[in-house]
């Protein structure tokens, strides 16, 4: 692993202390009684914004405005919804329709999340936000706070959060059926895009349906290259996605995160990766969180990989049988569970006649009427503003954990932690990487 931070050294006081960009708009309640029409502005209505707009249709919502940087997405929100308004830019879009929306879906790249998300909960509008929850440690702390703050109904884009399998993970662990597990292992695919490259030279023309200014938003200008950053491969470069981590890891390692209670982790480390550079992530990597003892239950270690590489075979696994491409590995003193998939689908004890023998976990959780309906009930006032099952309270500190592991294999060397304080305690040239620099007019703070 390299000996320095490679990634592109930002100030911190700069970082942390610098000035926000003011809102100047009047926030009010966002409420809506449950007999009345819930209105919502999207920001981002292509890709996996097409399920926002197909959900939000479906559940009978309105929708006064959108936002899309390429025109050329807007065609499905266009036909849901032809009396809609159409921007490029949802600072344009918020300024002139904050007074017609009750609630948010945010689904840019990664990047764009967290000034999105912000600024339509500074203005009372109940918020639902793709995975990962933000691009940076530090704005998610900010959006826990801001949750605290304002009370309103929000949800990350996680779905398999609300699903049969990550609940049964929970019922297996929570139940004790397990023991006592002091080792989780996850892994993915990803990625499925390009990483460990450098940035290209030259620049192409703009294409007319694209606001690439708006698109850049709070990163650093950089030409447009076709093909390169939109519109699909900028989940591997550092200014605008999160990588396979970042990417994946929200759906994988969630079952984790909502069965421990693990808390801050006390350290992250890079225990293996391929080249790190400094403009994108790095195709292979394998990433360790360390978790203290809590709650009565012991210490426990966390590995993630990707790009191909995944754990050890476990003896218990039955023969002629492979690890799934996807998918989480509990190590329990009673028994090991497999789960396939990165959305805790078909979680099992394994060997077959361990499951025989134990059979399937007690029922402790309630069943999630879905995913999206869960934040709709909320925003409707049916149920309390924390109902969603992926809230920012959950999804926040969960987003804030991968996303150190982003920080770790920049800074290549382990990372002791400090949650409370947000600081890494025995590098301090990390703490750089909790956040980043904006470009001005794309700041905002609590």
């Amino acid at each position: 692993m390299a000996d320095s931070i490679s990634r592109r050294t930002f100030v911190k006081t700069a970082v942390l202390a610098s000035a926000a960009t003011p809102l100047l708009y009047p926030r009010r309640a966002a409420a809506r009684s449950p007999n009345e029409r819930l209105n919502i502005a999207f920001v981002g209505v292509g890709g996996i914004c097409g399920r926002h707009t197909n959900d939000a249709f479906n559940a009978g919502a309105g929708c006064p405005c959108y936002c899309d940087a390429d025109s050329k997405r807007m065609d499905n929100a266009a036909k849901r919804w032809p009396d809609a308004r159409a921007y490029t830019d949802y600072r344009e879009m918020f300024d002139k329709h904050h007074k017609d929306i009750d609630a948010v879906m945010v689904g840019t790249p990664d990047h764009s999340h967290y000034p999105a998300t912000m600024i339509a909960m500074q203005l009372g509008k109940h918020v639902f936000t793709q995975k990962p929850l933000t691009h940076t440690v530090w704005e998610s702390r900010q959006l826990f706070l801001a949750t605290r703050k304002y009370k309103l109904a929000t949800q990350m884009g996680n779905q398999g959060h609300a699903g049969e399998g990550n609940r049964q993970i929970v019922e297996y662990v929570r139940s004790g059926m397990l023991g006592q597990i002091r080792e989780i292992h996850c892994w993915t695919n990803r990625p499925i895009w390009p990483q460990g490259v450098g940035r290209p030279e030259g620049e192409d023309p703009i294409p007319e349906n694209l606001n690439w200014d708006a698109w850049i938003g709070p990163a650093a200008m950089r030409p447009f290259k076709s093909g390169v950053y939109h519109a699909f491969n900028w989940r591997g470069w550092l200014d605008f996605g999160a990588g396979a981590l970042g990417d994946m890891a929200c759906h994988t390692m969630d079952s984790v995160f909502w069965s421990m209670e693990p808390g801050y982790p006390t350290a992250v480390e890079p225990v293996a990766a391929t080249p790190v550079n400094d403009e994108t992530f790095p195709n292979a990597s394998v990433v360790k969180w360390e978790f203290p003892a809590r709650g009565g239950r012991p210490a426990f270690d966390v590995y993630w990989y990707d790009g191909g590489l995944r754990p050890k075979r476990p003896v218990e696994l039955e023969q002629g049988r492979d690890l799934p491409n996807t998918g989480n590995l509990y190590l329990g003193s009673r028994a090991t569970l497999l789960v396939a998939g990165d959305y805790g689908e078909r979680p099992r004890i394994i060997p077959e006649e361990k499951a025989l023998q134990l059979g399937p976990p007690p029922k402790m959780l309630d069943r999630s009427p879905g995913h999206m309906q869960e934040w709709v009930m909320a925003c409707r006032g049916e149920k309390s503003y924390d109902y969603p099952g992926s809230n920012f309270q959950y999804a926040a500190p969960f987003t804030e954990t991968v996303l150190l592991g982003n920080v770790a294999l920049s800074a290549g060397k382990r990372l002791e932690w400090d949650g409370d304080g947000l600081e890494v305690t025995n590098l301090p040239e990390a703490n750089a990487l909790i956040s980043k620099e904006y470009r001005e007019g794309w700041k905002f703070t609590l």
